[in-house]
Order: C-alpha cells, then structure tokens, then sequence
C-alpha cells in the first residue's frame, strides 16, 4: 500500500550538503501499526515529512496504493494527500473557532462533500472515540485528552490509506496518554487503516506491531513487535 524505495534527502549547511536520508526502505500494509523512533537530527522529521507527502525526497520512488506520488505536481499533491493521509499531531492542530463537530468534518469539506454528508461522517467518526456528546464543544472547552480524540477522528474521516501520527501522545500526562494510545490500537485493529507513529517514547513503540529505529538517515526495522 504505501512503499519507499531508495529514497534520499539532503540539506544545504552553508557550502555543505548535509545528507539526512540514506536509502531509506520502507514498506507499510493495510492494517500496519509501525512505530518509529530516532533521536533528534536522526532524519525523522524529514521522513514523517516525505511520508504524509508534505516534502520530496531527492530521489528513491514513493508509491501510494500503486501511485508515484513524486510524479505529482503540487495541485494532485495536495489532493491526493487529503484522499489518501490523516494526521496527529502532538498539538492536536484544531482550529480554534469551530467546534467538534466542524474539526472533524473538515477534511471532507475540502473534498467538496456536501455539509450533511461531511457531518454525518463525522458524527459516526466521533462516536467511535467517545466523543458524540461534546459536538458543539470548541477546542478551548475540552481537555488534552479530549482534542486528540477529536484530532483522531478528523484524520480518519475521510478513510484515509494510512494515518500518521507525530508524537501524539507527547503533549499528554501518562494515563491520557495510555487512553489515546489503546484509543489508536483499537481503531487501527476496527478499521483496517495503517497507522504509522513517530516517538520518542519507548512505552509507544513497544506497543506497536512493528517498531523501527531511524539514526543518521538509516531505517532499521526491529521486526519483534507485538
């Protein structure tokens, strides 16, 4: 479903041309719950990055349910991003002024879907993670817990390939944190969706199926997950 092939990034550092990404080689199917951890600087960032199709690589080849997405132009892009990648984010990323609700629905909204169909959607979505009784709450009336549940659910709305979550449990003290992460295992396991998360917690990774170490550009996968 989603493959990378060889691929390489670098940066310029002055003169310099730092490389970030060595030949990484990676392979996630349906289904999947991959961790991925790496210490800072170690390239995970920028793969998190090529991963949700927010950068390019240098070269390597990047197929999304059989597409070469680095032959896309930045229009398909952004497009095929919304169809095919949810996010979370250790920020939660909620736009203040728009309840639950409206937060969830949103990426359907981008698609063009009509109002009751986006709200629909994400009012089942919703329930799923426990939060169909606060619709109409906006994010400042709800907990760390609750804005991630919320950010879980607008990234699985749309029934993206894969959701991609970046330190989700970071921003969250340790029960919130076991509650999101049992959260995530469980609609990982229910819908059938990849979930790919990068962390620097090692609680997260071991629960995770399948568990890989970035450093220095390189990706070596553990392959004793759970």
């Amino acid at each position: 479903m989603l493959q990378l092939t060889d691929i390489r990034k670098s940066f310029a550092l002055g003169t310099l041309a730092v490389d970030v990404l060595r030949g990484v080689d990676l392979e996630v199917a349906e289904g999947d719950l991959l961790s991925i951890m790496g210490p800072s600087g170690s390239g995970k960032s920028t793969l998190m990055n090529i991963l949700g199709l927010l950068g390019r690589p240098d070269s390597g080849t990047y197929l999304l349910n059989g597409r070469n997405v680095l032959t896309m132009n930045a229009r398909e892009l952004s497009a095929f991003r919304n169809a095919h990648i949810g996010f979370v984010f250790q920020s939660f990323n909620l736009l203040g002024h728009l309840t639950t609700l409206e937060n969830t629905a949103l990426p359907l909204a981008y698609r063009g879907r009509s109002r009751r169909e986006s709200r629909r959607r994400a009012r089942a979505i919703l329930e799923k993670v426990g939060m169909d009784d606060r619709l109409d709450h906006r994010p400042h009336q709800l907990s760390g817990g609750q804005r991630q549940r919320v950010a879980i659910a607008r990234a699985l709305v749309g029934n993206p390939a894969a959701v991609l979550a970046d330190e989700p449990t970071g921003a969250l003290d340790s029960d919130t944190a076991d509650e999101v992460m049992n959260l995530l295992i469980r609609l990982n396991r229910e819908e059938r969706v990849a979930v790919v998360i990068i962390t620097h917690n090692p609680v997260v990774s071991l629960l995770c199926k399948r568990r890989a170490l970035i450093q220095d550009g390189v990706l070596l996968e553990d392959g004793s997950g759970q």
